[in-house]
């Protein structure tokens, strides 16, 4: 019997870990942004943003990663621009696992932070405003400390979300081992191999274990958040 874990499996996690990472990383300004554009402002074309945005929790995740392929892919309009001029490759690379588990994950950020901001006192702001606070000042002082139980909140249960990326992941980055093979599809290729039912149950339980732990985490973080603001 293998050890455990194996270098493959703990190549797995690695991947899994930083993959989830980086695309909360890269999305969560966006988030906030989107967040606070459908929740405060009022502009033509906000309800197609919405559905826009919350396309990924009704699409195949196959469907997205083969949209990104097309669009970020080595012969898509922006892929092929990114490579020709800056040098970047998406498509089959560490980097465009992280981009396809963000898109599939963003909607997840984008309802927490808004579910936040939208439960943030208005009152306060008007306050600020009428002793002079700016925009910018507002927002930071007021706003953005009163959403941040659902920033945290959102921010880990993406990253949870992330770690079990998989449809989207292996048909815009494919399945290669130490680049893009990160726990979901390590387990789907176990249980493709002969003999490896030992290494999918072991994957399995690693990955129910990291998926419960974020959620528990972003549920801890929010009530403590919560309890420090005195809401």
């Amino acid at each position: 019997m293998n050890d455990f874990p194996t270098p493959a499996e703990v190549d797995a996690l690695r991947l899994s870990l930083e993959v989830a990472a980086r695309s909360v990383g890269f999305s969560l300004p966006l988030a906030v942004l989107a967040a606070w554009l459908l929740t405060r402002a009022r502009f033509p074309g906000r309800s197609v943003l919405d559905a826009f945005v919350h396309l990924p929790l009704v699409l195949p995740p196959v469907a997205v990663g083969y949209v990104l392929l097309i669009v970020f892919g080595i012969n898509g309009a922006v892929g092929g621009w990114l490579r020709d001029r800056l040098g970047i490759q998406l498509a089959f690379t560490t980097a465009g696992a992280a981009l396809a588990t963000a898109v599939m994950t963003f909607p997840l950020m984008v309802r927490a932070i808004r579910i936040a901001l939208e439960n943030v006192d208005v009152g306060l702001e008007a306050a600020a405003r009428t002793l002079g606070a700016g925009p910018w000042d507002r927002f930071f002082t007021i706003t953005l400390p009163l959403m941040l139980p659902g920033i945290l909140a959102g921010a880990v249960t993406a990253f949870a979300a992330g770690l079990g990326e998989f449809g989207a992941v292996i048909t815009f980055t494919s399945n290669i081992p130490g680049v893009t093979r990160t726990l979901p599809l390590a387990l789907y290729t176990a249980i493709q191999s002969p003999g490896g039912e030992a290494v999918a149950l072991r994957l399995a339980i690693l990955s129910l274990v990291l998926g419960l732990s974020g959620l528990l985490a972003a549920e801890l973080l929010a009530r403590r958040m919560r309890r420090f603001l005195g809401r």
